[in-house]
């Protein structure tokens, strides 16, 4: 079997003939978060294909503060998927999880901004054989609290979609 190196997965068997996952964990501006390599069998992966996802994943602290930012803007806007998300999940707060989650003492204090610094990447999907689709990431405000997460994409290029999904 042909076998590549990758910085951020080891070594990765290539044509395999199957669907494949191969998973890590990154360090991404203070905290772990989960990457996940998905290969299709039919995908055409390679050595140059892996080098790609090395090479892109250099990129993800700008695609991540891309990402916010998008969450950010759509937070002041009624019906969208990060205002609902913020709604229902900080809606019928106890005291305790206004600490623990976004470190405020009163429901008062819990603005867009403290969402957001609350809010993190928890896990990236990779899907080299969808180039609409490349990148997958998933925000969550922790699993010891949610298992919703609010799911953005973006191209083999890194161009985020237009539109944030709530999904559990």
């Amino acid at each position: 079997m042909n076998r590549v190196a990758s910085q951020h997965f080891g070594e990765i068997e290539l044509n395999h003939g199957s669907d494949h996952n191969v998973a890590t964990r990154h360090e991404l501006g203070g905290h772990t978060l989960e990457l996940d390599l998905i290969i299709n069998a039919h995908d055409h992966f390679d050595e140059a294909a892996m080098h790609k996802v090395d090479y892109r994943l250099r990129f993800l602290p700008e695609l991540v503060d891309e990402v916010r930012e998008m969450i950010a803007e759509e937070l002041g806007q009624e019906g969208t998927s990060p205002q609902e998300y913020l709604n229902f999940h900080c809606s019928a707060l106890k005291t305790e999880q206004l600490q623990k989650i976004f470190g405020v003492e009163e429901r008062s204090q819990l603005t867009n901004d403290v969402f957001l610094k609350a809010l993190k990447l928890g896990h990236v999907g990779i899907f080299p054989g969808q180039p609409e689709r490349y990148f997958v990431l998933d925000f969550t405000l922790g699993a010891h609290f949610t298992d919703e997460v609010l799911v953005a994409s973006a191209d083999e290029d890194g161009v985020v979609d237009d539109e944030i999904v709530w999904e559990s």
